[in-house]
């Protein structure tokens, strides 16, 4: 099938066959410069997911493609099945959480906003609390990609877009 300017295409079995045995994180996303959506194909593997965070910025679609868990969406759980589908609105305290088979999702959100031109002020630090390395917060690893902080605390790649994650300080 020859695609249309800019419009891209995947067959989900084909991301699926190919993504290696264990991966988890994006498989799959869009890719094009000037797409006005973010969609991700996310592996969550058996038992994985994290602590309730909001997304403040953009309201987000999600569809089970295989797999199951729960959601907890501003502390009311759904339980997740393929084929489920939802919508997690902006400002909404969501956790996902992957059952015994693992948890396969595809996301869809506008754009993030890009970076905006200036400084942040540094957050000041005591003795008992060292300054943050570049690419991690005192509590949570962030993808230097899209600035989302890791939900696990051994995670190894964005669960938002997939970026590898950097490794975190020795103690």
């Amino acid at each position: 099938m020859e695609a249309a300017r800019g419009a891209e295409f995947a067959a989900v079995a084909g991301l699926l066959e190919g993504a290696a045995q264990g991966q988890s994180g994006a498989l799959w996303r869009l890719e094009g410069a000037e797409r006005q959506l973010d969609v991700n194909l996310v592996r969550h593997l058996p038992g994985t997911g994290g602590a309730a965070y909001t997304e403040d910025e953009v309201d987000v679609m999600l569809v089970v493609v295989a797999g199951g868990g729960t959601l907890t969406l501003d502390g009311t759980v759904s339980q997740l099945a393929p084929g489920f589908l939802g919508l997690l609105p902006r400002g909404t305290s969501r956790a996902l959480l992957a059952g015994p088979e693992g948890l396969i999702v595809l996301t869809a959100h506008r754009r993030r906003r890009g970076m905006r031109i200036g400084r942040a002020e540094p957050a000041a630090t005591t003795a008992a609390e060292p300054a943050a390395m570049p690419g991690s917060c005192a509590l949570h690893l962030v993808c230097g990609r899209c600035h989302r902080h890791a939900i696990e605390a051994d995670a190894r790649f964005c669960s938002g877009c997939g970026t590898a994650l950097p490794s975190r300080p020795a103690a």
